[in-house]
């Protein structure tokens, strides 16, 4: 495969990525919207994050981008053409089994609400685990405005070190406007930011690259555990509390199983603290007991608090999980609203 190919191929994923933010990019808060498309502009210029941004070349290739996806919203995604045959774009293994063999990975899929993510990169690390294929990837060809750092989709994880890293600085952008004195700054302070930026960041991403794959590593078993009505059950609920509870709800299935008892393990602080300052409104609502175990291994810096509930967790939130999906099966779309009361009726 030449390099001809390979820019045909990014092309097309490209396309596509413009496809779904042209659908979905309107989905996040002003303020959040425009520090993605900041960070946006800098990884398309592939300009360092040290480096300042030009307030008027900024504003023009906004205005760019936004006329480019008013023209997409209704445009159907483009097949993937690799070597003279298309591909349909959520067809990853088909894409992979002849991406690989040239040092790239490939991934298309749908995420929170039904979006749909893709991206290409370069393939740093291939391996299987226990059961799934770990794929890694560094430098990335093309991607979309949310560029999740992890996905998993039967029996496949994908982490991306370019995604996680820039998540990391967009964080650290954010908290510094305020510095407020909370689980996330106490994270950042374990690495010397305030020093070395560019270091810091590669320290950082690292160090916490495990944390995000053993995420995902749940995120199977919960897959695996639910089934795929799960999946049908959010998308009859899109955009609504329940949703976010549910997804809540298998957020914490997935790290109870794995996540929080290696954390225990492990006791490294930055990455208790990072897991802790990544939790999610609705996260910390439905699971108040995390924040008590937390606040206990801070001031003993003993971690047995947070092994514990982890284990009581498991059983909690799989039952929670299967209620949820009962109710469902009862009545279909219009379980949003007793799915939602469920989920405020079973704090942990």
């Amino acid at each position: 495969m030449n390099q001809q190919q390979i820019d045909e191929i990014r092309a097309n994923v490209q396309h596509n990525c413009h496809i779904a933010d042209a659908r979905h990019g309107a989905d996040y808060g002003l303020c959040t919207y425009l520090l993605k498309m900041r960070e946006y502009f800098r990884w398309e210029q592939g300009l360092g994050f040290s480096s300042s941004l030009g307030k008027e070349e900024l504003g023009d290739w906004l205005t760019a981008r936004e006329a480019l996806w008013a023209g997409l919203e209704e445009a159907d995604f483009v097949p993937v053409r690799i070597a003279g045959v298309e591909y349909g774009p959520f067809d990853a293994d088909a894409i992979n089994d002849l991406l690989h063999e040239q040092g790239l990975v490939y991934s298309g899929g749908l995420g929170a609400a039904g979006r749909p993510h893709f991206f290409i990169g370069e393939l740093v690390l291939r391996e299987q685990r226990d059961g799934y294929s770990l794929m890694v990837s560094g430098r990335e060809l093309a991607r979309d405005l949310a560029a999740p750092p992890a996905m998993s989709r039967e029996g496949m994880i994908f982490v991306r070190r370019e995604s996680l890293r820039r998540m990391l600085w967009e964080k650290l952008e954010s908290w510094r406007w305020s510095r407020p004195d909370n689980a996330l700054g106490r994270a950042f302070a374990c690495y010397g930011f305030e020093k070395e930026l560019d270091a810091a960041l590669d320290e950082m991403t690292d160090s916490e690259l495990e944390l995000v794959l053993l995420h995902e590593q749940g995120e199977c078993l919960a897959g695996d555990l639910l089934g795929d009505q799960w999946n049908r059950m959010l998308l009859d609920m899109p955009h609504s509390p329940a949703e976010l509870a549910a997804r809540a709800v298998r957020d914490h299935l997935a790290d109870c199983s794995v996540t929080l008892t290696r954390l225990a393990e492990m006791n490294r602080p930055a990455s208790i603290h990072f897991f802790m300052g990544n939790l999610s409104a609705m996260r910390k609502l439905l699971f108040p007991s995390l924040q008590q175990a937390y606040q206990a291994w801070r001031e003993s810096g003993e971690a047995e608090p947070i092994r514990v509930l982890a284990e009581r967790g498991v059983e909690h939130w799989a039952r929670l999980a299967h209620e949820m999906l009962g109710l469902h099966r009862e009545q279909g779309r219009d379980a949003a609203r007793s799915i939602h009361a469920l989920s405020e009726r079973s704090r942990l």
